[in-house]
């Protein structure tokens, strides 16, 4: 089968042997994939967690149909349209563990469907489980115009926060916000974006913060953050590294918390994929909760997807049809 492999020369589209399900696994026949930040990274040869070298079928996002079940698969048959995340998602055929998957719902094509499971288990996992955001409350969302970005803000909505805020350092991107939940649109490489929180809060800061930025922003999270509030810091497009002041996150009593899904057991992330089955999917069915695509390549085309994706003018997800 063809597959996105990472190799001494780079990645490239290879011939490998197609996969088999064991256990609780899925053969899933892939359709489309959503790209995210963490492949560029494995496109170069990082490691992402126990993840990526050389050898490496790249990709973690996809939407197919089911092409064979392991034995002890559970919960669907041949020819059910799904969609999940999981390694190894650029090829023709991916294998995925049963729990870690969710049934497409019949109002989406497979273009649509792949560019969720990623951001509706990141970010309501984020939003919700971690960060306990309330009906009422405030909330920022780092990094609001990437595809994650885009699914906090409306699951930040959904869930009945008063005032929603986005952050994004491009103008454009910026402008567009609000179409899917911002009430406020800051640009984080402004200064004065804490004085806009700060006003748009009566002074008190937002009650959570969903971080994708971390590093230069860290201090000026801690200021925009109300007493007692909490931040969960989930990427680092920003940067690893950054300054912190330790003694404002202590006056603040704020909640700083890390999460990523590459420490994660099987059990932790079948848990959270079944919470968004049990609290938001009818607004996924509903296509309240949804995405934009940017961008479709055909798997021949994958490079230039890569391309597209570095060049970091695109709004909402890019996909590759397989």
């Amino acid at each position: 089968m063809k597959a996105y492999v990472y190799g001494p020369g780079g990645a490239t589209i290879s011939d490998v042997a197609q996969p088999k399900p064991e256990g609780t696994q899925v053969l899933v026949r892939v359709r489309a994939c959503g790209l995210n930040r963490a492949d560029t990274g494995m496109r170069k040869g990082h490691a992402h967690g126990a993840a990526g070298g050389a050898g490496t079928v790249l990709g973690m996002e996809w939407a197919g149909e089911v092409a064979a079940l392991g034995p002890d698969a559970k919960g669907l048959k041949v020819g059910d349209r799904i969609m999940g995340s999981g390694g190894a998602a650029f090829a023709e055929y991916t294998l995925a563990d049963h729990g870690r998957l969710f049934h497409a719902p019949s109002n989406m094509n497979f273009e649509e469907a792949a560019t969720l499971p990623v951001a509706l288990a990141t970010m309501h996992n984020a939003v919700v489980t971690i960060g306990g955001v309330q009906p009422g409350q405030a909330v920022l969302i780092q990094g609001a115009s990437s595809g994650v970005g885009l699914m906090a803000m409306q699951i930040a909505k959904l869930k009945g926060a008063r005032l929603v805020i986005g952050s994004s350092t491009d103008a454009y991107r910026r402008s567009r916000l609000k179409e899917y939940g911002a009430d406020l649109a800051v640009d984080s490489s402004d200064p004065s974006w804490v004085d806009e929180v700060l006003k748009a809060t009566n002074g008190e800061g937002v009650d959570l913060i969903v971080d994708q930025v971390s590093g230069k922003v860290a201090n000026q999270n801690l200021a925009a953050t109300k007493v007692k509030g909490c931040i969960v810091n989930v990427g680092r497009l920003g940067g690893t590294h950054g300054d912190f002041n330790f003694d404002l996150h202590a006056a603040r009593r704020i909640d700083y918390v890390g999460v990523t899904f590459r420490t994660r057991t099987v059990a932790e992330v079948r848990e959270i994929f079944e919470e968004v089955r049990k609290d938001i999917w009818g607004a996924v069915e509903s296509r309240k909760l949804q995405l934009p695509i940017d961008k479709v390549f055909a798997f021949d085309d994958i490079d230039k997807a890569f391309e597209h994706m570095e060049a970091n003018k695109h709004l909402g997800k890019i996909v590759v049809t397989v």
